[in-house]
């Protein structure tokens, strides 16, 4: 059996954030979706409103970097659930369980909307593989190449705190 679903539009609210009694973090929001196609008589699209869940690391990604406005591509399974109102009628809900939550603009997009705070720190990548500067080790320096072409004037140099190299005006020693 299959149950996949991919959707890409913009958040209708801010993420709402919670805990579950154990503790697990979950985070609720709501996607507007174009339709691929345009009504006849008015030639506007229309546009679905899904409700979207997503649990735990995806959660605390989604309520840390996402916000009203901005678009996110999820990648899920549809749901379907049964419940009780206040009232004690029956209900029928179907909303998406969010696997990854990846961005669907970019940050100079998103800040030309007014939907893009900074992020306060790095974060990994279980919820969409976006890792910032925390969540990797820095790299090392990169070694000199061997070959014959390193230290010699008018050759390659190893890099300085810029980590670019410096190449003489001979093309003749360009290591390439």
């Amino acid at each position: 059996m299959l149950n996949r679903i991919i959707l890409m539009g913009r958040l209708t609210r801010d993420p709402e954030l919670r805990h579950t009694q154990t503790g697990t973090p979950v985070a609720s929001f709501s996607l507007a979706v174009d339709r691929d196609f345009r009504d006849k008589t008015t030639g506007d699209r229309a546009t679905d409103f899904i409700d979207v869940v997503a649990w735990r690391a995806t959660a605390e990604f989604v309520s840390r970097y996402f916000a009203k406005g901005r678009m996110a591509v999820v990648e899920g399974r549809l749901q379907i659930r049964d419940w009780t109102d206040k009232e004690g009628n029956k209900r029928r809900s179907a909303e998406v369980v969010a696997d990854n939550v990846y961005f669907g603009d970019s940050k100079r997009d998103a800040e030309a909307a007014g939907t893009y705070a900074p992020p306060s720190g790095g974060f990994g990548g279980p919820s969409g593989g976006y890792g910032g500067p925390a969540s990797y080790p820095a790299a090392p320096p990169p070694a000199a190449p061997a070959g014959g072409y390193g230290g010699g004037p008018g050759g390659y140099a190893a890099p300085s705190g810029d980590q670019f190299a410096g190449l003489g005006d001979d093309d003749d020693e360009l290591p390439f």
